[in-house]
């Protein structure tokens, strides 16, 4: 290397703090913990300073393979979200966990953060009573996503009576895969088909529970989206009427809806951001994990078979 190229070299210690705390929290959470930290003293600094957790972002971890993978994995991945929740010393605002996460870890994670403004967990291995049992420590709660989970109605109910800042909410699809450190397990399996919109005879499923939930005591809600739900008109109205302040609805893949007359007037009305049943799913955020998902559920339809 010449003399000119040397100095064109730069060197990325000798970066200002600020800027190299900016790049670095463009990185996961898995990047930073494994290999950031490790780099330098001062990059170690930067990393170790709670305003950097501020947002975790887990998303993108696949934990599952087979049982003894699953089983390391999934512990894995809930140290680092328990190690990044602490490095935060109670400053996390932002978390989103994907393809882990336990009742316990959501107790603890809520346990060190108070103010949790935006929560994300995309198939979780969390149950409705433990989204219940944490929902009073959500005061401040305005943006949540729960996609692929076993939550029930009382669930939603607590969430809306315990966060009365909620503005914002993405439901999509619900399942009842059960999971434990041995691997896949099924459990409530007559609920097998709700994410398909069938059950086990081929009837179409209907059911406004979410939706009545959600109309009465959401009340301050802007945004939704209810991708696969199995909300009726009737359900669809009472959102209208208890969600005043709605300007976003995204309806895809609700199939039992018949948005006409009426009804689809007032929706084009007062809705700014419109997405009907039969809308194109090109752009939805979880289509890997809807794929995954429904791999996951035809894999244990022999079993149904045996069951019913």
């Amino acid at each position: 290397m010449d003399r000119n190229q040397e100095q064109n070299c730069r060197n990325w210690i000798d970066l200002p703090h600020d800027l190299t705390a900016s790049i670095l929290s463009r990185l996961g959470v898995i990047e930073i913990l494994e290999t950031a930290q490790k780099v330098c003293m001062t990059w170690r600094r930067i990393c170790k300073d709670p305003m950097m957790w501020r947002t975790i972002d887990m998303c993108g971890v696949w934990v599952w393979s087979n049982s003894k993978s699953w089983k390391k994995n999934a512990r894995k991945m809930a140290a680092m979200c328990r190690h990044a929740v602490d490095l935060g010393r109670g400053n996390v605002v932002d978390i989103s966990l994907q393809n882990f996460g336990t009742d316990l870890l959501l107790v603890d994670i809520t346990n060190s953060c108070k103010g949790i403004r935006r929560l994300s967990l995309v198939l979780p291995n969390i149950t409705h009573d433990g989204l219940i049992g944490v929902a009073s420590k959500l005061p401040l709660l305005e943006d949540l996503e729960i996609s692929y989970s076993a939550y029930t109605t009382a669930g939603l109910e607590a969430i809306g009576s315990c966060c009365p800042l909620l503005k914002s909410l993405k439901l999509n699809k619900r399942h009842d895969i059960r999971y434990n450190w041995d691997g896949l397990l099924l459990a409530g399996l007559r609920h097998h088909y709700q994410v398909f919109g069938r059950n086990s005879s081929g009837g179409v499923i209907h059911d406004d529970g979410d939706a009545l939930a959600i109309a009465g005591t959401m009340h301050g809600l802007q945004q939704l989206q209810i991708f696969g739900n199995r909300v009726t008109n009737r359900g669809l109205q009472a959102i209208l009427d208890g969600c005043p302040c709605l300007e976003s609805l995204d309806l895809r893949r609700c199939f039992n809806l018949k948005v006409e007359g009426d009804l689809k007037r007032r929706c084009f009305q007062g809705i700014k951001q419109l997405r009907l049943p039969d809308d194109s799913t090109d752009d939805y955020e979880l289509v890997a994990t809807d794929k995954i998902v429904y791999q996951l559920y035809r894999s244990f339809e022999s079993t149904l078979n045996l069951i019913y």
